[in-house]
This record gives structure tokens, C-alpha cells and sequence, in this order.
């Protein structure tokens, strides 16, 4: 499978960079970056650090700065820490993003494999929708789009209604939503069942020194966020979870609803069932275990 995560890193985004570079199935043919945990800055040079750190080259092109009709954006520090990945202070700057931009690299890959590209998108969806506002033949040359966004009938994580990476670009999510990808999406109702121990991080080192010891570093920060808005038990897998979508879905339980988002008022950036949209796949339900227990070994053998 020929995959592209669509990524703003972030620690669940790391850990699933990790987990798509060492699973078998999946040849993982570049990056593309954006807003979301950190400034898309961040995001790129995150990126960049994270495919030295686990020792991959793929392209990174470095995409949307804002949400659609925003003017600012303020990334939420206290989820990812200041510069995205937990407490790391110093993140340094290896190697150079790709001369495109992400909707551009987007674009040309789905056109060089027509038919074969699975996009991940696990941040914000401005990038894709930039894709398909460049290219009228993206949606029909992408394989498959699957991402981690979204929360169909349950509580959000960001407001009482909205998911995070749906709610930081409302406008760019709708136009996905509407696009007609063979899409499906695997929110809060799904990655909130798979919840990572600090006990399972700790094995994770003891497996994988230099990978499962720098997943097990900045996890601290992030399992600290959790305990202060009462999720004691861990930290959800999110990202990783869309990453073993793209491979296993017959892993999931799928309900088939086509999707808008709320677009004004106090539920903006709700997704909800719309019926006169395209048909869309949102994963109600995981075999948690296998999710957890999948990931933690196969980046166990990473080293």
C-alpha cells in the first residue's frame, strides 16, 4: 500500500509515523504537513527530526498555515507541548521541506499512483481540501482517504461537540466531507477505547531503546494532559489507530453515513450524519487490544 500521512506532530502523530514506517504492508512515500498541534512550521521540522530519528527518507512537504478564513492560528501547547513533541525543548532542523506544497505534492503523487494512494490525514483537513480545490481529478485518483478526525454521536474532545482536528478547520472538513473520496474516519468513538498505559510505554523502551525510549520520553506530557482532564487510565493511540485503518479494517466496526460538519453556533465543528452527502465510513468500534497490542509490538522491533 502506497501511503501518505497528512500530519501535524504532535505525539500520537509521531507514533503513528513510527508505526506506518515499520509495518510491512505499508511503503510510505512522503509527508505533508500542517497546522494543528504546533504552527505548520513545527510541523515540518517535526516531521523532518522524527524520519531521521527513526531512519527513513520520505519527502515533506509543508502545507496550510491557517484554517480557511482565519487570519491567526494558536496551537494548543498544553496538549503537545510547546514545540509539539512533549517536553523536548530543542528540536533541531534536519534536512529541507520539498520545493512543492502539500496540496501540489498531494496532487502529483495521487496522479503518479493513480488508483494505489491511501492519504492519512491526521491533523486538520486544510491540506486536503486545498488538494481538491487545485486538482479537479485528486478525488478520483486517491485510493482511499482515511482520517483521524471526527466524533458521530459522542462527546468531542476539544468542545462538548467538536473534535479537535475537525473543529480547527470546519470549513475545509465540510468540503471533504462532500468531495466524494472513498473516505472513512475513525474519531473519538473509536480511538477513545484504545488507551496506551505509562506501564506499556515503559515496556515499549525496554523492546525499542532508541525509538520505544524517545516514544516513551515525550509520552510523559501527554499522559499528564490526560490525567488533568480525567482520562487516568492512558493516553488514546488516535493517530495509530487511522494508521491501522488504512491496513486492517476489517479490525473495525463501520457505520456507513454520509457526513457534514457544523459550520456556526456552539456545535461548530460537530460532524453529523447527513443523509444527502456522499456515503462515508465512520469506525464506531475497534478490537482495542489488537489495536494496542499491534502497535507496541511492531515498533518494539524498531531498535
Amino acid at each position: 500500500m502506497k501511503l501518505i500521512i497528512d500530519t501535524d506532530p504532535g505525539v500520537d502523530d509521531a507514533i503513528a509515523i513510527a508505526l506506518a514506517h515499520v509495518l510491512p504492508s505499508i511503503d510510505l512515500v512522503g509527508l505533508t504537513t500542517v497546522f494543528g498541534n504546533t504552527f505548520v512550521e513545527q510541523s515540518s521540522r517535526n516531521a523532518r527530526y522524527l524520519c531521521d530519528l527513526f531512519g527513513f527518507t520520505v519527502p515533506v512537504a509543508k502545507g496550510a498555515a491557517l484554517p480557511y478564513g482565519a487570519t491567526t492560528y494558536q496551537p494548543s501547547a498544553n496538549v503537545h507541548g510547546p514545540e509539539g513533541l512533549g517536553a523536548m525543548p530543542d528540536i533541531p532542523q534536519i534536512g529541507q521541506d520539498t520545493p512543492e506544497d502539500a496540496a501540489t505534492f498531494l496532487t502529483q503523487m495521487a496522479a503518479q499512483h493513480q488508483g494505489e494512494l491511501v492519504i492519512c490525514a491526521i491533523g486538520p483537513l486544510t491540506n486536503i481540501a486545498d488538494a481538491i480545490r487545485l486538482d479537479p481529478a485528486f478525488v478520483g485518483n486517491v485510493k482511499q482517504l482515511v482520517i483521524m478526525g471526527g466524533a458521530l454521536e459522542c462527546a468531542g474532545n476539544i468542545t462538548p461537540h467538536a473534535e479537535a482536528n475537525i473543529w480547527h478547520d470546519p470549513i475545509a472538513a465540510n468540503e471533504v466531507f462532500a468531495a466524494g473520496f472513498d473516505l472513512a474516519m475513525v474519531g473519538l468513538n473509536a480511538t477513545m477505547k484504545t488507551l496506551l498505559t505509562p506501564e506499556q510505554f515503559d515496556d515499549l523502551a525496554k523492546s525499542a531503546p532508541k525509538v520505544g525510549g524517545f516514544l516513551n520520553e515525550i509520552s510523559d506530557f501527554y499522559l499528564d494532559f490526560y490525567r488533568s482532564v480525567g482520562v487516568t487510565d492512558g493516553c488514546p493511540m488516535h493517530d495509530a489507530l487511522a494508521v491501522l485503518a488504512c491496513t486492517d479494517p476489517d479490525r473495525f466496526t463501520w457505520r456507513s453515513d454520509g457526513l457534514a460538519v457544523v459550520q456556526s453556533g456552539d456545535k461548530i465543528g460537530a460532524t453529523i450524519a447527513d443523509p444527502s452527502r456522499p456515503i462515508s465510513k465512520t469506525a464506531m468500534d475497534v478490537q482495542a487490544t489488537w489495536a494496542v497490542d499491534t502497535m507496541l509490538r511492531e515498533i518494539g522491533t524498531m531498535g
